[in-house]
């Protein structure tokens, strides 16, 4: 990743003259479709994405608030998408904004854009902890590795080549990371479930309350309120967000960035399915007939870490190291992005405007 990332920046840049801070950011306005579809996707499919839709599946054995119903993220993000198709993707594309924050800027001025910067930051440094932390989690499971070793050294790398080739390099190493996350998911899911520990994943038993199957979950009456919130929250909550508008604004045409969002939540949707049979595996285990010895009393394993474990004792050796791969590559998908978006905000709506009006700067 970090030599793909490097060379795909690098050869980005030398193709012009002088490359400017749109360049970097922007990658020169220059997004395709294909090349969009993939770096729009990626960039939600993290680690957070697939570690914690696996868990909300698997969690269905402790009951109210678990199971498929309840894996809101992967439905609420793409709607959120789409709905960023439908309202702003071709109006901020036209506009020929850098930044989310710019419309605001020009409209209540400096100081009041880079205050605005901050609620957006602070979203991007507590998004990067949880897909750094899923990282961490599966590293430490499958290979042993500390988890704050595993945090800082893929934080480094994706800093790197972000910082040499900016969205170039991003959208590009994008391609590889979906690729890499698809091939590493799917080719474990059949291993995991062919282990003798695993019974039929498709024949779950009825729950006591009748009203759903298995790991499918289930919602009672006084669960609708918040069930509908958290797709309120998923679906409005996930639009104000500078690395989704950075593909926007980087795409060819303002069409094209409509179409490049409705195409991305249907990726988005689809990449869901992955995590979610590797839960319905992990429910469907029997951990005592592993070699897992942190099962718990009842028979459970730690909900969070149920996609290192079915990786790590469902699978052999060399699928778990794949699957690692894969999970790896949805966390450096969703940190580099995180690490350009903030960056670019505070360059183009604090640092520019506030502190160095009259700067100018120019990159060779």
């Amino acid at each position: 990743m970090l030599v793909i990332g490097i060379v795909a920046g690098r050869k980005e840049l030398s193709n012009k003259a002088k490359a400017s801070t749109s360049d970097t950011m922007l990658a020169g306005r220059n997004i395709g479709m294909f090349v969009g579809i993939f770096t729009m996707t990626a960039t939600w499919v993290g680690g957070g994405y697939i570690n914690g839709t696996a868990e909300a599946v698997y969690n269905s054995v402790s009951g109210t608030g678990a199971g498929l119903i309840w894996a809101q993220a992967p439905v609420g993000f793409s709607i959120s998408l789409i709905l960023g198709g439908i309202f702003f993707a071709k109006p901020m594309r036209e506009a020929g904004y850098t930044t989310m924050i710019d419309p605001f800027q020009k409209k209540l001025g400096d100081w009041m854009g880079a205050v605005l910067v901050l609620p957006a930051l602070s979203g991007e440094i507590f998004w990067s902890a949880s897909i750094l932390s899923a990282l961490g989690s599966t590293l430490s499971v499958i290979i042993g590795l500390e988890m704050w070793i595993s945090v800082i050294i893929s934080a480094c790398v994706a800093l790197l080549y972000v910082v040499i080739g900016g969205l170039a390099s991003v959208v590009y190493t994008d391609v590889i990371q979906l690729l890499c996350i698809a091939a590493g998911l799917i080719t474990a899911i059949p291993f995991a479930m062919n282990h003798e520990a695993v019974g039929d994943v498709f024949s779950v038993p009825v729950n006591s309350t009748s009203e759903t199957i298995g790991w499918l979950g289930y919602l009672e009456g006084r669960s609708w309120g918040l069930f509908v919130d958290d797709y309120l929250l998923l679906m409005f909550g996930g639009l104000p967000w500078q690395v989704y508008f950075q593909r926007v604004l980087a795409s060819r045409t303002p069409d094209g960035a409509r179409i490049l969002s409705f195409l991305g939540g249907i990726g988005c949707l689809l990449m869901a399915i992955p995590p979610v049979m590797i839960g319905a595996i992990g429910y469907s285990t029997d951990w005592n007939q592993t070699a897992y010895s942190g099962v718990l009393d009842d028979g459970t394993v730690r909900p969070n870490l149920i996609v290192p474990l079915v990786l790590q004792y469902l699978t052999p050796p060399a699928v778990a190291i794949i699957g690692l791969g894969a999970v790896s590559a949805a966390v450096m998908s969703s940190a580099d992005s995180s690490m350009l978006s903030s960056s670019t905000m505070f360059a183009q709506n604090v640092y520019k405007p506030v502190f160095r009006p009259q700067v100018c700067v120019i990159l060779s």
